[in-house]
């Protein structure tokens, strides 16, 4: 059985990158074009593209845009820094961009599809390591999307399913909804359903009651920064499945390539946490839900401390048990 996504979400195409609207999904699959490194950024700011490794690949590809027209890169890297905050995925691309001390368009597109097959190739090494840590028979739970859609292909945490359920060991897969873009519902049931992998939706209030009567064996979710001592920032929601599969005695593995870690953070406590616009949380698709002027409060992210997590599982190999010394000493040996 293959194990390869059948989504595509990045493409370089005829000079020009081609970026699936997750915002539409799953009821319209539409490729939105990019021409410039600010109409990058824009994709990236607006959540046309979401998920750490795709945003750092999506503005590597902004990069090469301006390159091949003649623009100012300096301008360009400064745009799609300012786009998210909390990746550290993207600040990772652009700085491997900036390394090659070139303004040479077909050069920095060459790098852009290196990051690009470099990111598929990592995930397929992710998905071979995390498959084995799962039982015969798995039941796990996920949390936002981490598939094809969130990466250059075939997923983080996603891809780990995807992977065991090639190999036979998955049983169900249940995917939180996580509000309020609820990617869960819109996206990773959608993926999954498009390889046929079996997936119930769960709204994310009742974790606690699906771990109390089912007990998934693991949560298995990605990350957006993991810092020195092995806290990971993650979509809001992540820490508090974290705290109920501790209670529950499951299992929490976070999967992520090693450009994730931010070594220059000690701790989750130094992670900048995006705040994004009251709106997203006051309506639902432009229609209001809660009382006119009522405040609300949306933090993109939060932060799972090291403890909680049984392993991290990246293109190198696993961490166990995260701390200063388990995660420099994979970093470190290589």
């Amino acid at each position: 059985m293959s194990q390869h996504s059948q989504v595509i979400a990045i493409e370089w195409r005829q000079q020009t990158l081609q970026l699936l609207d997750q915002r539409i999904l799953p009821h319209q699959q539409q490729m939105i074009e990019c021409q410039t490194a600010a109409e990058t950024a824009n994709a990236i700011r607006e959540m046309v593209v979401r998920g750490a490794p795709a945003i750092g690949i999506t503005a590597a590809y902004g990069i090469a845009l301006d390159a091949l027209a003649g623009r100012d890169l300096e301008a360009a890297y400064k745009v799609l820094a300012e786009s998210r905050p909390t990746a550290v995925n993207l600040f990772w691309a652009l700085e491997r961009m900036a390394a090659l001390g070139t303004s040479d368009g077909e050069q920095l597109l060459a790098e852009a599809r290196r990051i690009h097959a470099e990111d598929i190739a990592h995930n397929l090494a992710m998905g071979q390591f995390g498959a084995e840590l799962l039982g015969n028979n798995a039941t796990v739970y996920t949390h936002c999307n981490t598939g094809a859609l969130a990466t250059g292909g075939h997923g983080t945490a996603l891809g780990i399913i995807r992977s065991a359920w090639a190999g036979g060991k998955i049983k169900h897969v249940y995917a939180g909804e996580t509000r309020p873009w609820l990617q869960g519902a819109r996206l990773t049931a959608w993926e999954l359903m498009q390889d046929n992998i079996p997936v119930s939706l769960v709204c994310d209030g009742a974790a606690a009651q699906l771990f109390r009567a089912e007990k998934p064996e693991w949560v298995i979710v990605g990350a957006d920064r993991i810092t020195a001592n092995g806290d990971v920032a993650n979509k809001i929601g992540t820490y508090s499945l974290a705290v109920l599969a501790r209670h529950h005695g499951m299992k929490f593995m976070v999967a992520a390539p090693s450009t994730t870690f931010d070594l220059s953070l000690n701790s989750g406590n130094d992670i900048p946490i995006e705040q994004r616009p009251m709106s997203e949380v006051t309506s639902l698709q432009g229609i209001q839900i809660a009382p006119q002027k009522c405040q609300a409060i949306n933090p993109s992210f939060d932060v799972t401390p090291a403890e909680l997590i049984d392993a991290i599982v990246t293109e190198r190999g696993v961490i166990h048990q995260p701390s200063v010394a388990t995660v420099a000493a994979l970093l470190d040996s290589h």
